[in-house]
Protein backbone atom coordinates (compact mmCIF):
# COMPACT_ATOMS: atom_id res chain seq x y z
CA UNK A 1 0.00 0.00 0.00
CA UNK A 2 1.63 3.59 -1.02
CA UNK A 3 1.93 5.88 1.59
CA UNK A 4 -0.15 9.33 1.37
CA UNK A 5 1.56 12.51 0.89
CA UNK A 6 1.29 13.50 4.42
CA UNK A 7 2.70 10.21 5.56
CA UNK A 8 5.67 10.43 3.11
CA UNK A 9 6.23 13.70 4.48
CA UNK A 10 6.57 12.50 7.50
CA UNK A 11 8.84 9.89 6.79
CA UNK A 12 11.16 12.29 5.28
CA UNK A 13 11.05 14.29 7.96
CA UNK A 14 12.02 11.45 10.42
CA UNK A 15 14.49 9.90 8.30
CA UNK A 16 16.29 13.50 7.98
CA UNK A 17 16.23 14.51 11.84
CA UNK A 18 17.60 10.38 11.91
CA UNK A 19 20.43 11.81 9.64
CA UNK A 20 21.13 15.16 11.39
CA UNK A 21 20.84 13.22 14.86
CA UNK A 22 22.52 10.11 14.54
CA UNK A 23 24.34 10.40 11.21
CA UNK A 24 26.34 6.83 11.79
CA UNK A 25 23.35 5.18 12.76
CA UNK A 26 21.46 6.04 9.61
CA UNK A 27 24.77 5.06 7.36
CA UNK A 28 24.68 1.41 9.28
CA UNK A 29 20.64 1.36 8.58
CA UNK A 30 21.41 2.30 4.88
CA UNK A 31 24.39 -0.41 4.77
CA UNK A 32 26.05 2.21 2.85
CA UNK A 33 29.16 1.14 5.35
CA UNK A 34 29.47 -2.55 4.62
CA UNK A 35 28.69 -2.11 0.73
CA UNK A 36 31.98 0.09 0.65
CA UNK A 37 33.49 -1.98 2.61
CA UNK A 38 32.64 -5.27 0.16
CA UNK A 39 33.22 -2.93 -2.68
CA UNK A 40 37.10 -1.92 -1.55
CA UNK A 41 36.92 -5.61 -0.54
CA UNK A 42 37.19 -6.55 -4.12
CA UNK A 43 38.75 -3.94 -5.73
CA UNK A 44 41.76 -5.34 -3.10
CA UNK A 45 41.21 -8.52 -4.46
CA UNK A 46 41.37 -7.54 -7.63
CA UNK A 47 44.86 -6.09 -6.76
CA UNK A 48 45.81 -9.31 -5.30
CA UNK A 49 45.29 -11.10 -7.80
CA UNK A 50 47.20 -8.81 -10.32
CA UNK A 51 50.40 -9.55 -7.98
CA UNK A 52 50.00 -13.24 -7.76
CA UNK A 53 49.66 -13.63 -11.92
CA UNK A 54 53.03 -11.79 -11.70
CA UNK A 55 54.48 -13.89 -9.28
CA UNK A 56 53.18 -17.16 -11.27
CA UNK A 57 54.89 -15.62 -14.33
CA UNK A 58 58.08 -14.43 -12.41
CA UNK A 59 58.30 -18.03 -10.75
CA UNK A 60 58.10 -20.10 -14.17
CA UNK A 61 61.40 -18.12 -15.15
CA UNK A 62 63.14 -17.64 -11.27
CA UNK A 63 62.14 -20.55 -8.68
CA UNK A 64 58.70 -22.90 -8.58
CA UNK A 65 57.70 -22.00 -5.01
CA UNK A 66 57.05 -18.57 -6.10
CA UNK A 67 54.94 -20.00 -8.94
CA UNK A 68 53.30 -21.92 -6.61
CA UNK A 69 52.57 -18.64 -4.33
CA UNK A 70 50.99 -16.77 -7.38
CA UNK A 71 48.64 -19.54 -7.27
CA UNK A 72 47.62 -19.69 -3.93
CA UNK A 73 47.38 -15.63 -4.06
CA UNK A 74 45.24 -15.35 -7.33
CA UNK A 75 42.76 -18.27 -5.74
CA UNK A 76 42.60 -16.92 -2.38
CA UNK A 77 41.80 -13.43 -4.36
CA UNK A 78 39.48 -14.99 -6.79
CA UNK A 79 37.34 -16.61 -3.73
CA UNK A 80 37.39 -13.31 -1.64
CA UNK A 81 36.05 -11.02 -4.89
CA UNK A 82 33.68 -13.42 -5.51
CA UNK A 83 32.20 -13.41 -2.05
CA UNK A 84 32.15 -9.74 -1.64
CA UNK A 85 30.66 -8.77 -4.97
CA UNK A 86 28.03 -11.47 -4.28
CA UNK A 87 27.24 -9.46 -0.57
CA UNK A 88 27.23 -6.49 -3.15
CA UNK A 89 24.76 -7.44 -5.58
CA UNK A 90 22.49 -8.70 -2.78
CA UNK A 91 22.65 -6.14 -0.66
CA UNK A 92 21.10 -4.04 -3.92
CA UNK A 93 18.72 -6.35 -4.77
CA UNK A 94 17.36 -6.58 -1.02
CA UNK A 95 17.13 -2.37 -0.83
CA UNK A 96 15.43 -2.16 -4.63
CA UNK A 97 13.02 -4.61 -3.09
CA UNK A 98 12.00 -2.45 -0.03
CA UNK A 99 11.93 0.44 -1.80
CA UNK A 100 8.99 -0.27 -4.65
CA UNK A 101 8.65 2.59 -6.95
CA UNK A 102 5.96 5.18 -6.38
CA UNK A 103 3.00 5.30 -9.11
CA UNK A 104 3.35 2.03 -10.60
CA UNK A 105 0.47 0.70 -12.17
CA UNK A 106 0.54 -2.17 -9.61
CA UNK A 107 0.75 0.09 -6.55
CA UNK A 108 -1.58 2.45 -7.95
CA UNK A 109 -4.43 -0.47 -8.59
CA UNK A 110 -3.06 -1.99 -4.89
CA UNK A 111 -4.19 1.41 -3.22
CA UNK A 112 -7.42 1.87 -4.95
CA UNK A 113 -8.71 -1.67 -4.36
CA UNK A 114 -7.99 -0.68 -0.28
CA UNK A 115 -9.65 2.51 -0.43
CA UNK A 116 -12.57 0.96 -2.05
CA UNK A 117 -12.47 -2.03 0.57
CA UNK A 118 -12.39 1.12 3.08
CA UNK A 119 -15.42 2.79 1.48
CA UNK A 120 -17.86 -0.09 1.72
CA UNK A 121 -16.56 -1.16 5.30
CA UNK A 122 -14.72 -4.26 5.02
Amino acid sequence: MALSKDEQRLLEQMEAALEAEDPELASTLRGTKTRKLHTRRATLAGVAFVLGVACLVVGMRVHFALSILGFVIMLAATIIAISSWRYVDESAVRNSRKRPVDGSPFMDRMADRWRKRQDEGF
